[in-house]
């Protein structure tokens, strides 16, 4: 099973390659030349809890190689020559991964396949051959296999195949763990939040997962598009097949077409083989484009084709290679129809895209989630950085207080990486106060520790007091509306004033009333949609 045509190590550490130069490795490992070396460190220390992983494999010496490698990396590996031998203890346990060999008898690899993804369709399972084919790939995709890998290959893909297993897994583990009661703000998945504006992006999102609906996500960088297509995937029929995301401008443009489509051996320079792209990846699952404006115009032509008809085309290919049924979600954090304006989204493309338009508030205008989303942050950076045996730390009313008053320009995400720092140096069991927070230079450490904002000393006594009247007005009514989760009445109350001066304080300062008795939005903040202008694209569906 672990074959390779290189004379280098077959794991950067464990297994090491001594045959003579131009010698197969293949060869050298049937005659067991090869020597394991000491490693005191294991080089994924974040695989959680001890995945389990089965390889089956009729070659001993090669099925007992990638073995050692596995065991190296942390995983419990159990091992067997056979296919039926191998379908029936995925019957009796679970395995967090598989590596099985295509061609066995008399129960072949893709036998195997379609018996674990009838038993547990979460296992990934890594079919390997020395025989590769187009076809035999996308049969094997369509099935469910996580990965295809051609032998010979180098030790040190299978240590990346590695580093992305232990990713994929540990991600979906977190998500898991991540599944609450909806009443302390925890949804299906990793989705957080009980503001009404996030709650409806979020109710619209799930209305039309289980559809095969184009879904289009707006909202600024960092508020969490890719976590709520997540959340349409799994909440859909295609659950049980892959999410393919794509960062259209992570990719440089002339090789974002070759990933999304592939291509054909000697395409281009460098083009040594074969590749399938993330559309035929996708196939019975869902492909999520992000940052759509961010991709050609000539290529965004190239995708309505395959939105029109599922007909993909490899480059340098002169016939159609392949037919997908792939469900589409895309994300930008631009308005789509400035977009179209400035030439950088087809407006035709924009119609199949957009069937049903999610935007997600700025965390500015959901400030009563970020005690919750910073709480949640704190835990997962505990679990993941810290000891299960300490405990874990709190913030302080005052801290989460200074939190909810911080403009959060990075949105979500921006809080997600500042909650990270603040649980790497926290004490266990500890009260996290506001001293202790790692402030920028943005933020005036008195002003912090005081609740009072810094004092103008270049302006007139009259002009200073004034600016810092208004500052602490500001501050105070929006952690008071963040208080009293957006709940009018109970702010009044809290704060020892009637409603009406409530109100004229929130007026004074630019903010507006959302609906009925609700959070308020300060109204010069406000970049995407109106509320009349979103139209609910399912107003009669049942519910599911």
């Amino acid at each position: 099973m672990l074959g390779c045509g290189l004379h280098h190590e077959v794991s950067r550490r464990k297994l090491v390659h001594i045959a003579p130069h131009g010698e197969p490795m293949t060869t050298s490992l049937a005659r067991k030349d090869y020597r394991i070396l000491p490693d005191p460190a294991p080089s994924y220390r974040s695989t959680p809890d001890k995945m389990r992983a089965l390889i089956v494999d009729d070659d001993r010496t090669l099925r007992e190689g990638c073995a050692s490698v596995l065991r190296s990396d942390g995983f419990l590996v159990e091992v067997t020559a056979r296919g039926d031998e191998a379908i029936e203890m995925v019957r009796r346990q679970r395995f967090d991964i598989m590596f099985v060999d295509v061609y066995m008898t008399p129960v072949t690899g893709i036998d195997v396949l379609k018996a674990v993804m009838a038993a547990d369709p979460n296992t990934l399972v890594v079919l390997m051959t020395g025989n590769p084919s187009v076809d035999s790939n996308i049969e094997a995709i369509k099935i469910g296999a996580w990965e295809y890998l051609a032998k010979p290959y180098s030790g040190s893909q299978l240590q990346l195949l590695l580093g992305r297993a232990a990713h994929t897994l540990s991600e979906r583990r977190q998500n898991e763990a991540s599944q609450g009661d909806p009443a302390d703000g925890f949804s299906a998945g990793p989705v957080i939040g009980t503001s009404s504006a996030f709650r409806r992006a979020v109710d619209l999102a799930t209305r039309a997962a289980p559809t095969n609906a184009a879904v289009m996500i707006v909202g600024e960088t960092g508020t969490g598009k890719e976590v709520l297509a997540r959340h349409i995937h799994l909440n859909s029929r295609r659950s049980r097949r892959r999410l393919v995301p794509i960062n259209c401008a992570a990719i440089p443009e002339q090789l974002l077409e070759s990933e999304m489509f592939g291509h054909r051996k000697g395409a281009f320079t460098g083009a040594d083989r074969e590749k399938m792209g993330l559309l035929e990846l996708a196939d019975g699952g869902t492909l999520f484009l992000d940052e759509l404006s961010e991709m050609s115009m000539p290529l965004q032509a190239k995708m309505l084709r395959v939105l029109q008809d599922g007909i993909v085309r490899r480059v340098g290919s002169e016939h159609e290679e392949a037919v997908v049924d792939v469900r589409f979600v895309s994300a930008t954090n631009k308005d789509p129809r400035l977009s179209i304006r400035n030439k950088q989204l087809r407006e035709d493309l924009y119609y199949r895209l957009n069937v049903v338009q999610v935007v997600i508030p700025p965390l500015r205008d959901r400030v009563e989630d970020i005690p919750l989303l910073a709480t949640h942050f704190l835990r997962s950076f505990w679990a993941r950085h810290r000891s299960a045996k300490e405990a874990i730390p709190e913030f302080s009313e005052d801290t989460l207080d200074f939190l909810v008053s911080r403009p959060w320009r990075g949105n979500v995400r921006e809080l997600q990486n500042f909650v990270e720092h603040v649980t790497i140096l926290a004490q266990p069991g500890s009260k996290i106060q506001i001293h202790q927070l790692p402030l920028d230079q943005e933020v005036d450490l008195g002003s912090a520790l005081t609740g009072v904002p810094s004092l103008p000393s270049n302006d007139a006594y009259h002009v200073a007091k004034e600016q810092v009247l208004t500052s602490f007005e500001k501050t105070y009514v929006t952690r008071l509306v963040a208080r009293a989760s957006g709940n009018m009445s109970r702010a009044a109350r809290l704060a020892s004033v009637d409603r009406t001066t409530l109100y004229r304080l929130l007026e004074r300062h630019g903010f507006r009333k959302d609906s009925g008795d609700r959070a308020l939005v300060d109204a010069s903040d406000l970049t995407g949609p109106a509320d009349d202008d979103l139209v609910d694209p399912f107003p009669e569906m049942p519910a599911e």
